[in-house]
Formats: structure tokens, sequence, C-alpha cells
């Protein structure tokens, strides 16, 4: 399995094809993510990529697996990430 891009080979992508300096790049990519950040909360869509959204968890039984005794887990709030269906289509191809 190949390596995962790093953010820096990331940036240095963005800035080759926009004719932009890496630097540049970097500041684009850090307020992107400094604004799906402050946004989660009301969802936020990158288009053809994908939506970040706030989930509320239920409270719920357990197990450690360690141990095998009954836990209660309580009820929290998580953000997950849902894959756009273009990104699906293009990763995975179209059936």
């Amino acid at each position: 399995m190949a390596k995962a891009l790093s953010k820096s080979q990331i940036a240095a992508s963005i800035a080759d094809k926009n004719n932009i300096t890496k630097k540049q790049a970097v500041e684009i990519l850090e307020f992107i993510a400094d604004l799906a950040y402050k946004n989660a909360k009301n969802s936020f869509t990158i288009p053809g990529l994908g939506k970040l959204v706030l989930v509320n968890r239920k409270a719920r039984v357990g197990r450690n697996p360690a141990t095998g005794e009954t836990i209660q887990i309580k009820a929290k709030k998580v953000v997950k990430f849902r894959v756009a269906k273009a990104a699906k289509d293009a990763i995975l191809g179209t059936k």
C-alpha cells in the first residue's frame, strides 16, 4: 500500500498546479482546515469530497474486551466525515 500524502506534498501539488508559492498553498490548506473546525457544528461541505457533521451518540452498554465485564458508555457528541457520492464513484468506480 502506498504512503499517504503529507501536508507538504499536498501543498507542493497545489502550488505547482496553480502557479503559487508553497507557502501560499500551505496557508490555503490551513485556512480551509480552520474554516472546517469553526463550522463543523453546522456541517461543513467540501464539494466533491464530503461533509463534516456533528452527531449525537446515545448512551449504550458496552463490554470491556479484556475482562468481558459490561460497562455503561455515556452519550456524547462526535464528528463524522461523510464521503460524497462523487468521491466514492471516482475512487471505487461506478457499478
